[in-house]
């Protein structure tokens, strides 16, 4: 019995823990001078089921970096691929990163 209490206070902890890791990961960042777009050649898609993700931007030690664009497959039939766009608000600009939704 204390050891399924032990294992269950463990459990606990790592999620709480790994909570934790994920919420300071989400942190938005803000900036007040957009970077520069760099576009990125679009190569041929491998099938004509493939959708055309541009690039997007990932904050990454308080700036934004450039992630290359590339061809994906849509996680389920007659999903759409929502671009990323920049958003404004009183402390700066920040990037909503694109996603897929359901049609």
């Amino acid at each position: 019995m204390k050891s399924k209490v032990v294992k269950l206070a463990f459990l606990v902890m790592v999620v709480l823990a790994a909570g934790s890791i994920t919420n300071q990961a989400s942190a938005q960042v803000y900036v007040s001078v957009r970077p520069v777009w760099h576009p990125v050649a679009r190569p041929v898609a491998p099938s004509p089921r493939h959708v055309w993700i541009d690039e997007e931007w990932e904050a990454r030690g308080g700036t934004y970096v450039a992630v290359g664009g590339h061809w994906a497959m849509p996680p389920h039939p007659g999903a759409v691929w929502i671009p990323g766009h920049w958003a404004h608000e009183r402390r700066g600009d920040w990037w909503v990163a694109g996603h897929w939704r359901r049609r």
